[in-house]
């Protein structure tokens, strides 16, 4: 069996960082992908699709500190599905990614880069090159971001938020980046 996710996009928004009632930090993303196709009467049609991304641990302060709505992201991990209950107890199921490996590719305002982006990978923690320009956005010392406490479903947001303009497809510079 296998469960197996890659996507590239953009963040439809900053990264929304929580932490579990044992400590632990969980980033919650919303990704944009998109694609475009020639329909039967050629004309070009461009779709795009939203993917909801839990990161967790060590990676999901590095997303909460370093990336904002805009910046480009390789994502690998599996999708889960969840199961949950509304204000009016009903069963609602929300299926994301949840992530195993978050690649940055290019930060918002970052020019293209050569060679491909930064990994982020649990097994390492810390980014390997400093960030360019000004300091994480966390604040003093690099600490990381918080939004939010607890992960209660009071402040789940509906997929039909507005999530920013969906983006143009971006080939260039795919060709180097190493996965």
């Amino acid at each position: 069996m296998l469960n197996k996710v890659m996507i590239i996009g953009r963040l439809g928004r900053d990264p929304e960082l929580r932490y579990t009632q044992s400590g632990s930090p969980v980033a919650s993303l919303n990704i944009a992908t998109d694609e475009s196709y020639t329909d039967r009467d050629g004309n070009k049609v461009d779709r795009t699709e939203w993917h909801r991304v839990s990161v967790f641990q060590r990676q999901a302060e590095n997303c909460a500190n370093y990336l904002t709505k805009g910046s480009l992201v390789f994502v690998e991990g599996s999708l889960q599905t969840r199961k949950w209950q509304d204000q009016q107890g009903q069963d609602r199921y929300t299926t994301e990614i949840k992530a195993q490996r978050v690649q940055f590719l290019e930060r918002k305002g970052d020019a293209p880069r050569e060679g491909g982006g930064r990994s982020f990978d649990e097994d390492y923690g810390a980014p390997s090159a400093a960030p360019r320009g000004n300091a994480p956005r966390g604040g003093q010392g690099g600490a990381p971001r918080q939004q939010a406490q607890g992960g209660g479903q009071g402040g789940r947001r509906g997929m039909d938020e507005d999530l920013g303009p969906a983006f143009p497809s971006e080939a260039s510079n795919m060709d180097e980046v190493p996965f």
